[in-house]
């Protein structure tokens, strides 16, 4: 009854609406149809009216009246209207922002790129890509969801399968907004998109990522709000910014990543970009097969239709869809060329170098068939477009307060591997550091209150997980394995005990896990950069002001640029590219200028520094190699097919050539394999070992000036310290490559019946092997390995600026060159007797020929004798330097560990952080080791005990020393296994 009356009352309403009509101007969008009568209803003002004789308030129909939905107009009369392929509703008083949806919009493929507009200056910067993703608009009874469709599994249309997958694997539901009305006329859906940006449903996952990634900062409502939004025919274009608040990190292991660069502690704000756009379709781009010779990110699915083959994978490489103008020629422009645009935040003075560092692709691209194929803009002061716009390639400039790097990014189209839209972001403070020696690494981890001596660990790329596990060990005496996992994301056996961090962490675009890689490329980069800087002129007497420092610092962009550009290419890295040349050949600008310094610039390299006696050549590699033009060819060629399938055999063609020289491909997944000597970042050469003795002597040519050049008159002395300990960690990153040649083999991608095909693994020669040896003797374990002037040590002073992002040393102030040496030939030592290395010897016995590997003896031999080779000497008086103690105490520590195993050691809190390094290396050992150990403390204690009885003038601190060595062997040998 009390239904029927409401309908009664409504409808009498509805009537009287019509004859009194609208008097109220609501604004309307000049194509709006002519409002309905319930959109006119509300516009009349009439609050109550009679009906027999009652008042319709005096009536509760309340609950009836929530099931009507507002008018369309009503809910967007006071807002502005933004057509364009959605039409936009922004409210001028409540700032929220409505989106209108077609029904031919439904279960359409769009896509979201988001960008970081604004940084925090550390861990978060200005252009930082926060990810991409596919979706679908789904309408389920009264509400549009957002979702993710699965595309991981697909089969042919006509498959009858196609019903069974679609039931098989889930999508991903990501957001459910309410119908806030439906046009009458239009039929179109309006819904409230600021749900998804400011509101409760997080279109991205970024602020709650935000939250735990920088401590418990939560987002905050109320200062939060929408910046611009545009809307375009193709494409929607709005920028949010998030305030958060609260958080922060307090003491302990967390307070290192502590925000330093923000004024107050308690809240910041970020603006992030979002631009959605339509997936195209049907624009003639045909997806290319993938290869593995060859190296391309991949779009990947699963091809379920297939049942004859293996791999039901399907692979396509990212790239850009390029067409020639006139594909009658062998060499033309393209239909549409890859337009980059530097923005006009980029420094007038670095502008070109840039711009070459992009231009040098067209060489590549000829290859391919391309003239001009990329084209370089400049943005103009007074543009009126966002550089984060999705229609414009950008090169962006950003500042921070460490220095970042660069990153190039690309985003492709899920499906087809089509790219779309691509960015690089270059860190001001790169080009700072790098013309400004003494800004680098060490004094980026001072100011973050890390201990010196084990700064380098930070950002090696076998020592980065350990210590920080090891400061988690110090924070708290009771931390178990289990709870370090906890708090570090990973076991304290790392990735040997086969355990890694959650695979939605590891692929977060805010993970620490992919953040880390970047900041680390931004510190190497600027260390190498500074190094060079400090080399010129402190060995080669060049001017800060000269023209050969301003061709440092221009070829310095222009490859850092062509790097990054390469990335949006789609292009991976190719960290065997630095082995093109042999490095008599580095500095022979008649090569390097035709065929380049390296097989590729996708390669991270150092400074070619030339050794003394020869000419200087190129500092960086200025063009594309012959790798860059090999893959180019492979990606972007022209093969007149009209599927995928067809070009396999001219995609063969190309990639068949990888066993030529200069094409060798190596990526990150390979460079963590520490034992091959070919895949590594920072090397140079054919020969890296030749090259890292270079750079070692270079190190040991600065240490030997230092002290006369700097510091200038007025300048602090900390500056000294400053670069002295720049150049230490070059040492140390160079003695590291000799470590990948014990033990090491090459891994090769070429497959059977490949022109000159190699085999996978190629064994690295024995006499290699005994070389790298012979130089870690005599660059890292000899006595006069580091042979520094007293002079120079004594002037190695601390800064003493305390403020923000500036914390000075507050107990020792002297510099502690016993330790930093002390640490340097400890993780040497112990990543030489690991026990991954000890496996890899092993098994090599069974793999090779005898006579081509060396065994575990040998090894566990050359080490003691070379540690311990003052026992050997023919001389009356044995006498070992504090510095060979320190060493022979953690060889000592080494073999105990192998023998006895390490696991209590792990979880001692007193342990130091070489001690750890040792016990975590030792995990695993074969049971061959524990035997050799064994026999190696028994065959040092036997010759110690016989020079003890022997040598009657021995200094008292030697005898001492020798004394507590038998003692621990005793003990150890007494020790049940």
């Amino acid at each position: 009854m009390k239904r029927r009356l409401f309908w009664v009352l409504s409808t009498i309403s509805l009537l009287l609406v019509l004859t009194l009509g609208s008097s109220h101007p609501w604004h309307r969008p000049a194509w709006s149809q002519p409002p309905s009568p319930m959109e006119q209803a509300s516009d009349t003002g009439i609050k109550q009216e009679i009906v027999d004789g009652a008042k319709i308030s005096d009536f509760d129909y309340s609950s009836d009246f929530e099931d009507i939905p507002p008018a369309f107009d009503d809910i967007v009369s006071n807002s502005d209207v933004l057509p364009g392929l959605f039409t936009l509703y922004r409210d001028r008083d409540t700032d929220e922002l409505f989106l209108e949806l077609t029904p031919r919009q439904l279960n359409q493929n769009f896509i979201s790129i988001t960008t970081l507009n604004s940084g925090l200056g550390e861990f978060l910067y200005r252009g930082l890509p926060l990810g991409e993703f596919l979706f679908q608009f789904r309408k389920v009874r009264d509400s549009i969801q957002v979702v993710v469709p699965n595309i991981y599994f697909r089969s042919d249309v006509d498959d009858p399968q196609r019903r069974s997958i679609e039931n098989s694997f889930s999508d991903s539901t990501i957001a459910a907004l309410p119908i806030l009305a439906t046009h009458p006329e239009r039929e179109t859906y309006l819904i409230n998109w600021s749900e998804v940006l400011t509101g409760g449903q997080d279109l991205t996952g970024f602020t709650s990522t935000i939250g735990w990634f920088l401590g418990g900062y939560a987002p905050n409502a109320s200062t939060s709000y929408l910046e611009d939004v545009k809307s375009f025919p193709e494409n929607m274009e709005v920028d949010a910014v998030y305030g958060f608040s609260g958080g922060g990190f307090g003491d302990g292991l967390l307070s290192l990543f502590a925000l330093r660069a923000i004024p107050d502690s308690r809240a910041f704000n970020l603006d992030v970009h979002f631009s959605i756009s339509q997936l195209p379709t049907n624009n003639g781009y045909q997806p290319r097969l993938a290869d593995e010779r060859v190296g391309y990110f991949v779009t990947a699915h699963q091809d379920l239709s297939q049942f004859n083959r293996n791999d039901l994978f399907v692979r396509y490489i990212d790239r850009w869809h390029l067409e020639k103008a006139n594909p009658e020629l062998e060499l033309s422009p393209p239909k549409e060329p890859i337009v980059f645009w530097i923005e006009n935040t980029v420094p007038l003075e670095y502008r070109n170098a840039i711009r070459d560092g992009v231009l040098t692709w067209n060489r590549a691209f000829e290859t391919a068939g391309f003239k001009d194929a990329l084209e370089v803009r400049q943005m103009p002061d007074d543009a009126d477009w966002d550089p984060a716009d999705v229609r414009y390639n950008t090169i962006r400039w950003t500042n921070s307060l460490d220095f970042f790097g660069a990153i190039g990014v690309r985003r492709a189209n899920p499906l087809t591997g089509e790219i779309l839209d691509a960015d690089v972001v270059i860190d001001a403070g790169i080009l700072r550091f790098t013309q400004n020696a003494e800004g680098f690494i060490a004094a980026q981890l001072q100011n973050q209150g890390l201990a010196l001596e084990h700064a380098p660990s930070i950002c090696n790329q076998s020592l980065k997980q350990p210590y920080l596990q090891w400061l988690a060990l110090q924070q708290n005496s009771r931390l178990t394995r289990q709870s370090a996992q906890s708090l570090l994301g990973q076991s304290v056996l790392g990735d040997r005990a086969g355990l890694n961090v959650n695979s939605s962490e590891r692929y977060s675009p805010l993970s620490p896990w992919n953040l880390a890689p970047d900041y680390c490329f931004g510190l190497e980069i600027a260390n190498n950069g500074a190094l060079g800087t400090l080399a010129l002129t402190t060995v080669h007497n060049v001017l800060p002001s000269s023209d050969v420092m301003q061709t440092f610092v221009n070829q310095y962009l222009t490859y850092l640029t062509a790097h990054e550009v390469g990335h949006t290419l789609g292009l991976r890295h190719n960290f065997r590219g630095s082995t093109m040349l042999s490095p008599e050949e580095l500095n022979d600008v008649s090569i390097t200028r035709e065929q380049g310094l390296t097989g590729s610039v996708m390669d991270y390299t150092p400074v070619n520094l030339a050794p003394e006696g020869i000419e200087q050549g190129d500092f960086f590699s200025v063009t594309v190699g012959p790798y860059d033009q090999w893959a180019i060819e492979y990606g972007y060629r022209d093969s007149g097919a009209v599927t995928p399938s067809q070009e396999r055999r001219l995609l063969d063609e190309i990639a068949r050539r990888a066993p030529e020289d200069g094409l060798s491909y190596a990526t990150d997944e390979d460079s963590f394999d520490w034992y091959n000597p070919e895949a590594v970042r920072w090397d140079m050469s054919g020969d890296p070992l030749q090259y890292s003795q270079w750079q070692m002597d270079t190190s040991r040519q600065l240490w030997s000036k230092l002290h006369f050049r700097y510091p200038i008159a007025g300048e602090s002395y900390s500056e000294l310290r400053d670069r002295f300990d720049l150049v230490f960690f070059h040492y140390l990153r160079n003695a590291m490559t000799a470590t990948r040649y014990i033990g090491g083999q090459v891994f090769n991608r070429d497959r059977r019946g490949d022109p000159g095909g190699r085999q996978p693994f190629e064994l690295v020669p024995l006499e290699k092997q005994r070389q790298a040896l012979d130089v870690l003797q005599d660059y890292v374990f000899d006595d006069n390995a580091f042979d520094f002037s007293p002079d120079l040590i004594s002037q190695l002073a601390p800064s003493r600026w305390l403020h923000w992002a500036s914390f000075p040393a507050i107990s020792r102030l002297d510099y502690p060159v016993y330790d930093t040496v002390s640490f340097l030939q400890s993780i040497v030592l112990s990543d030489l007797l690991s026990s991954e290395r000890l496996v890899r010897l092993r098994d090599a016995a069974l793999s090779y020929p005898a006579d081509e590997v060396l065994s575990l003896p040998e090894l566990f031999d050359t080490v003691q004798t070379g540690v311990w080779s003052e026992l050997f000497a023919d001389t009356d008086a044995v006498e070992i330097s504090s510095l060979r103690r320190s060493l022979q105490r953690q060889h000592l520590n080494m073999l105990s560990f192998i023998f006895l195993g390490s696991g209590d050691t792990l979880s001692d809190p007193a342990i130091s952080f070489s001690d750890f390094i040792a016990a975590l290396q030792a995990i695993g050992a074969p049971e061959d080791a524990r035997v050799l150990a064994r026999y190696q403390l028994n065959a040092l204690d036997d010759q110690i005990r016989q020079v003890l009885k022997d040598q009657d003038d021995i200094d008292i601190i030697t005898q001492a020393h020798l004394e507590d060595a038998h003692d621990r062997i005793t003990k150890v040998l007494d020790a049940q296994v």
